[in-house]
């Protein structure tokens, strides 16, 4: 059984203190303030269960973590398209059809079963017993670029890029027609759909639901009745690229819940049994949580969109 990691240090930041613990131990305020909920930090010889203290620089500080839950899905020996690994963390190409973590309706087969045999088990446990390691996620037939976290520094620090927007993600997509303006950026509020509560949409931005969303693209090729479009996210909204370009009226081919693909090309998706959303994480680039240093990765199309840009261009 995994034994519980215990943080110790001295607080160096004045003012309240979730911040000043957060600042001392690279954990995440949300994060401490679960912590002292459940009784698990001390200062000095005191229980700290108040978040607001106020604090002066010197106290010392003790932070108990307790040991992750032993996860739910089992490892499996599944390939992995490793794009670069150490001691902190993981970066995969996920193959298109691949689900990350296990849910109702896919058990097993996941991209954390994968990982759970690939580490050895060594996967922050922050993600819960369902989805160790998971920081990120990529829908199941989206290809590409996907982090995963092995320690509980690395999660942390990788979630806080998240949150602050600071995580470099590049798509490329093929979206039906030609959009005009042929570069722009799509802002709108992404939440659940009035009409269908499996789908995400657009909402006004007076709305009090769903969270603020941006997408900049760039078309890069004209093809026959589509286009081989970039989308740079500053944000990462569940089905964002999917659901801002179908807002604007060029949704992606092959996509099954926001798609209309022109006719035209209906007998290409068939010929190639194309049947998810032409989309793909191509480029992902981070601070290193741990070693501060600037990543950036990228990955190929996979085959089968390379194979209908061909199609396409002729």
């Amino acid at each position: 059984m995994a034994e519980a990691e215990i943080i110790t240090g001295t607080i160096a930041l004045a003012g309240r203190l979730d911040k000043s613990l957060a600042e001392a131990s690279g954990l995440s305020r949300e994060r401490v303030k679960a912590l002292m909920a459940e009784g698990a930090v001390t200062v000095g010889t005191t229980l700290a269960t108040n978040p607001s203290a106020k604090m002066q620089p010197g106290a010392h500080f003790s932070i108990q973590l307790p040991p992750p839950e032993e996860p739910e899905a089992k490892p499996q020996d599944i390939p992995l398209d490793v794009v670069f690994e150490d001691e902190h963390l993981i970066v995969v190409n996920k193959p298109a059809g691949m689900v990350v973590h296990p849910a109702a309706g896919n058990p097993d087969g996941t991209l954390v079963n994968a990982l759970l045999h690939h580490c050895k088990g060594q996967l922050s446990g922050i993600g819960g017993v369902a989805r160790p390691g998971i920081v990120h996620r990529i829908d199941k037939d989206t290809s590409g670029l996907l982090v995963a976290a092995k320690t509980t520094a690395a999660h942390e620090g990788l979630a806080k890029q998240f949150a602050d927007h600071t995580i470099h993600r590049r798509y490329l997509a093929l979206c039906g027609g030609h959009p005009r303006p042929s570069e722009g950026t799509i802002s709108g509020r992404i939440g659940r759909s009035d009409q269908n509560r499996k789908k995400m949409a657009v909402l006004p931005e007076s709305s009090s639901r769903g969270k603020h969303a941006v997408t900049h693209y760039c078309t890069l090729e004209k093809l026959n009745n589509c286009s081989l479009i970039e989308c740079r996210l500053e944000t990462g909204r569940t089905h964002q690229v999917r659901v801002h370009c179908a807002s604007i009226g060029h949704a992606l081919l092959g996509d099954p819940i926001y798609g209309r693909t022109p006719k035209s090309l209906r007998p290409i998706l068939q010929r190639l049994d194309f049947a998810r959303q032409a989309l793909h994480a191509a480029s992902l680039g981070f601070v290193h949580p741990v070693t501060g240093e600037m990543h950036q990765f990228h990955a190929d199309l996979p085959s089968d969109m390379r194979e209908l840009i061909d199609e396409t261009a002729r």
